[in-house]
């Protein structure tokens, strides 16, 4: 009986530890598709502040969307070449600012990310907030801020955007009207 009962703590501790590792090696969980969705969403503003239009497009789902307020730009392709627009229309106008001054930049931060994991689906809000220094000082201004609320897919492993929405207090027609965005 005493070599039965010493058997039994051994059996529980390896019947959770091939538990655990079962878990561990099959992937996902909420904490690891967070992850990379924060990842997502770093890759996506480190591409828009850097104006690399093709790792922007690469955020997105092969028929993602993006609305900006302007309307919604829908497939990949298209999205990259509203980002590649942009990018040589800021380039135009530096070139025509052009001074003594290093050339201004802006940085997009995000903050206070909610996620709703559900398979290979996922719903996120997020503040935004943008730092510029457009000025004859190259002084740090924030003049920018409002939120995302993005549905995400996860294709081949990868989290990307089906439809990444984003809301621009600054901007009265792109502002959100009131409601609390999160769930």
């Amino acid at each position: 009986m005493r070599k039965l009962a010493g058997l039994v703590p051994g059996c529980i501790a390896a019947l959770l530890l091939t538990s655990i590792a079962s878990l561990a090696s099959a992937g996902g969980g909420y904490a690891e598709d967070r992850a990379l969705i924060e990842d997502l969403q770093a890759r996506y503003m480190f591409a828009l502040d850097h104006d690399d239009a093709d790792a922007y497009a690469a955020t997105f789902s092969a028929d993602g969307v993006l609305d900006f307020g302007a309307g919604e730009v829908r497939g990949r392709k298209a999205i990259r070449d509203l980002i590649a627009r942009m990018a040589r229309e800021a380039e135009e106008k530096a070139a025509k600012d052009a001074s003594e001054l290093r050339p201004a930049v802006g940085r997009h931060n995000i903050t206070n990310i909610a996620v709703k994991v559900d398979g290979d689906r996922a719903v996120g809000r997020a503040y935004w907030f943008h730092v510029g220094n457009d000025n004859p000082q190259r002084s740090a201004d924030l003049d920018s801020f409002g939120h995302y609320e993005d549905e995400m897919v996860k294709v081949d492993g990868q989290w990307l955007f089906g439809k990444r929405k984003i809301y621009n207090e600054q901007v009265a027609e792109w502002a959100a009207k009131g409601r609390n965005p999160c769930w």
